[in-house]
């Protein structure tokens, strides 16, 4: 598979969440990590490390940067 095609981006914080792409298409908003990980089950991309991932583009400040719950 093409790696642009799973290209995942965890775009900057904004009104408490991140948007997140993969391939392009938007999949959602995170409020937190676990958000993210269920996107990434959903594409099936199981077991993705997420601090350090190559697919993954981090925007506006890494995993530690993190929405709020409402």
């Amino acid at each position: 598979m093409d790696p642009e095609a799973q290209q995942v981006v965890v775009h900057p914080l904004e009104n408490g969440t991140r948007r997140v792409t993969i391939g392009g298409t938007p999949v959602g908003r995170a409020y937190s990590l676990a958000d993210i990980v269920e996107f990434l089950r959903r594409a099936g991309l199981d077991d993705v490390e997420l601090e350090d991932h190559p697919l993954i583009d981090w925007r506006g400040g890494g995993p530690e940067v993190q929405g709020r719950p409402e």
